[in-house]
């Protein structure tokens, strides 16, 4: 299967689930490798979307990005505490996966940081966008401990990452900062570690990190 038919059908999975009240729709996928640097950390993220190069959305708005998160531990360790199906307003208290909706640290999947580098709410590129993820959910417990697998997966609804305009999407989850064994501790904002006032790449590796960073520069259209 190709990128984009794997994109495809997990987008359609991800509508249907919606549609359904929480009828989740999955293939599994495991032969991984685009939009992101292996490495031996205990977690990997893949990103489906957006991709290198990819034009997207309409209006600066419409666009996914679309996730796979692999750990090396048992679920309760991953920092997962809940299925959502979520968005903004009233949508975030719908059963039956309800969730909050906003700029910093996901609820549901507390260490994902995820940066935009045209984000024009909060701090700007060093803010955390994780909660605006719309779609979680565990695709695969391995019978080995110590493999899990969970899919994450964001519509953006609103313009506030820029419009006719090419932007950079980073995505990495947090070490275990707190050293409490969970992987929970991503920040709100991302420190600005050598003090440019942008963050990427290098900011997240000085903040410590358990995964590979998935990365792409991609086009938001007008």
């Amino acid at each position: 299967m190709t990128r984009s038919q794997m994109g495809r059908a997990r987008i359609a999975a991800a509508v249907m689930g919606v549609l359904a009240s929480g009828m989740w729709m999955s293939a599994q996928a495991k032969d991984y490798g685009r939009g992101s640097d292996r490495d031996d950390k205990p977690v990997h993220v893949e990103m489906f979307a957006p991709a290198k190069g990819d034009n997207v959305g309409i209006g600066g708005r419409g666009w996914f990005v679309d996730l796979a998160l692999q750990y090396e531990t048992t679920l309760d360790k991953t920092g997962f505490s809940d299925f959502q199906i979520t968005g903004p307003a009233g949508h975030n208290n719908i059963a039956p996966f309800p969730g909050t909706f906003s700029a910093g640290a996901d609820e549901r999947l507390p260490g994902v940081i995820v940066l935009v580098s045209t984000t024009i709410v909060g701090a700007m590129s060093c803010q955390n966008v994780a909660d605006l993820f719309n779609l979680t959910g565990v695709t695969n417990t391995s019978t080995s401990p110590d493999e899990v697998e969970l899919w994450d997966t964001w519509l953006v609804g609103a313009a506030n990452f820029g419009v006719n305009t090419e932007s950079n999407i980073y995505v990495a989850v947090a070490d275990d900062l707190n050293g409490d064994g969970i992987y929970n501790d991503a920040p709100s904002v991302v420190p600005d570690s050598n003090g440019d006032g942008m963050c990427n790449a290098k900011d997240l590796k000085a903040l410590g990190l358990a995964s590979n960073i998935a990365k792409a520069k991609f086009f938001i259209n007008q």
